[in-house]
């Protein structure tokens, strides 16, 4: 039986303008525009729906997240917003009073510059819990911040090696570990050993809460970059549950460790190749692949032609004589290449590597793409343009609320045009919006108040940050269309129009009306994918998700 939604607001995001009803047959779009058509189209006694004057967009695709660490770190302690070492230590104490059995401690998204000197040390946290152990995770889950006891639980010593692009910060005078983990160290030693310690049942639950977490933000699909097996084996599980149906569509990229052998790194591009055959579902795909060809700025660890503020410079994770035989042979194999790159002399070896590969391996239809892009050389977009790369960034990353320290270690005019979102359309790339959770909130309807205001999310009140921002339609058009585009899903998603998926969301507010300054308030009435009403989240919330929501309040 046909379903009529009527009543509503449309933003198609489409060739056609707005409209005023749709009407779902199965799992497809059968009409969207006026509602006498649709009425008719909807033929007699459907099933009709009224939306109550509800804002209809395309069902928004998170271009970049991480899902099982979503989930995952929905339960770990929250520190975004702690302000400053004294508040993060009173959340460690509450934690650790509230879970007195606990085995250990887990944290997120803590900030450089809420810590003295930007320094974190494990005696800061020891002061406060000592005996068992303690991992945090930074916000852009780019470096990991332990105490002793972890330390002695992953096995680091003074005579611990540093990982290729990675760095066990040491005491300069004793030799032993600080506590902070940088880059591949933190993969390497925190995760590896905390991924140990996870049962596959604890994985599934972790991804089901960030499925159902997503559907109550208005978000019917996602791109899941640095997929492990871990992660794979779960989406795979949750696909053969539900009946070989996802609760939300999912689109993954195989991550590709850095190792200091060429055969070893080309090595890996094979299993990705069996993975992308090995899966046929119009729920899972695994698209390609993901490096990540640098750090970050706040750590200082991202690569930079011009050193950061304190003097520094390190080089890539991935130079360019390394990344060019992976890229080559991922690209002969029709994978999709997505590249992890914040500083500008990142993604100016990308989009060497990449120029190097198409002369090797010729035309064809290509649909790479860069992450992050938070400071590019100019002239870098007409190369992307030209190139066609897709520009894949995040603006809940540029919230000016955790953008200090960020500013702080550029410390010059770089600042001016940091998340230049519309350079990258203006010279003809697309632009696809994703919000990178956990290392930043997952509200899709933040990711577009942000991009559309440069104003914060987290703390309203303050001030604009730098840089221009995108119009309001195409900010959603970017989270939306144009995301369903960056992973070759758009002839099936990402716009409102007849013969198309029928994934959609309700909004019950129209911020074209209300300002954008509404979508802060704004709520996910509704959250349809494949025609049918996804229910959003109720969780049975532990003992630490209702610590960080009384803290939050």
């Amino acid at each position: 039986m046909p379903t009529l939604f009527r009543n509503c607001e449309i933003f198609t995001a489409g060739a056609t303008g707005p409209a005023q009803a749709i009407v779902v047959h199965g799992d497809r779009l059968a009409w969207v525009g006026d509602i006498a058509t649709a009425e008719r189209m909807a033929g007699d006694n459907p099933n009709v729906i009224d939306l109550a004057g509800g804002f209809v967009v395309p069902g928004f695709i998170d271009a970049h997240t991480h899902l099982l660490s979503m989930g995952q770190a929905l339960q770990k302690v929250h520190l975004v917003d702690a302000g400053d070492l004294d508040e993060i230590q009173r959340r460690l104490a509450h934690a650790r009073w509230h879970e007195p059995d606990a085995e250990r401690i887990l944290g997120r998204s803590w900030l450089f510059d809420q810590v003295p000197g930007g320094n974190p040390t494990r005696q800061m946290i020891d002061a406060v819990v000592s005996d068992v152990p303690v991992y945090f995770d930074a916000n852009d889950l780019h470096s990991c911040w332990v105490n002793t006891a972890a330390l002695r639980e992953m096995g680091i010593t003074k005579d611990s090696p540093d990982p290729v692009g990675g760095t066990v910060e040491r005491d300069p005078e004793t030799g032993e570990s600080t506590g902070l983990l940088l880059e591949t160290a933190a993969w390497k030693y925190a995760w590896s050993a905390l991924a140990d310690q996870v049962s596959d049942a604890e994985r599934d639950s972790a991804l089901a809460r960030a499925f159902e977490t997503y559907l109550a933000a208005g978000v019917t699909g996602g791109i899941d970059m640095a997929l492990t097996a871990l992660d794979l084996e779960a989406l795979k599980r949750a696909l053969s549950r539900g009946n070989g149906v996802l609760p939300i569509r999912v689109v993954g990229h195989w991550f590709i460790e850095r190792t200091d052998s060429d055969d070893d790194n080309v090595g890996q591009i094979e299993q990705a190749i069996a993975l992308a055959a090995s899966i046929d579902s119009p729920w899972l795909r695994v698209a390609g692949i993901k490096i990540i060809v640098d750090g970050v700025i706040d750590a200082c660890t991202a690569a930079m032609t011009e050193p950061f503020a304190d003097g520094s410079r390190p080089g890539p994770i991935w130079d360019l004589e390394s990344l060019i035989p992976v890229v080559s042979a991922a690209d002969a194999a029709g994978l999709q290449i997505a590249f992890h790159a914040i500083g500008d002399e990142a993604s100016d070896i990308v989009l060497s590597a990449l120029e190097h590969s198409y002369l090797k391996n010729g035309p064809r239809a290509r649909r790479h793409r860069i992450e992050h892009l938070e400071v590019v050389k100019p002239g870098n977009a007409e190369r992307m343009a030209r190139l066609g790369i897709v520009a894949s960034m995040q603006p809940v990353h540029a919230d000016p609320a955790v953008q200090s320290n960020w500013e702080a270690m550029l410390g010059d005019d770089r600042v001016e045009r940091g998340f230049p979102w519309t350079e990258f359309t203006e010279k003809g790339a697309k632009l696809a919006f994703g919000t990178d959770a956990p290392t930043a909130p997952h509200s899709a309807l933040h990711n577009v108040f942000i991009a559309s205001t440069r104003r914060s999310a987290i703390s309203p009140g303050m001030p604009p940050g730098r840089g221009l921002t995108v119009e309001l339609a195409d900010a959603i058009a970017h989270a939306s269309r144009d995301a369903a585009w960056s992973c070759g899903a758009e002839s099936e998603r990402g716009r409102l129009e007849t013969g198309l998926l029928a994934d959609f969301t309700v909004i019950d507010t129209n911020p074209f009306t209300a300002g954008p300054e509404s979508l802060l308030s704004a709520r996910i009435a509704r959250t349809v994918v494949g025609g049918e009403t996804k229910p959003g989240w109720k969780p049975k919330r532990g003992v630490i998700e209702l610590l960080n929501s009384k803290i939050a309040s």
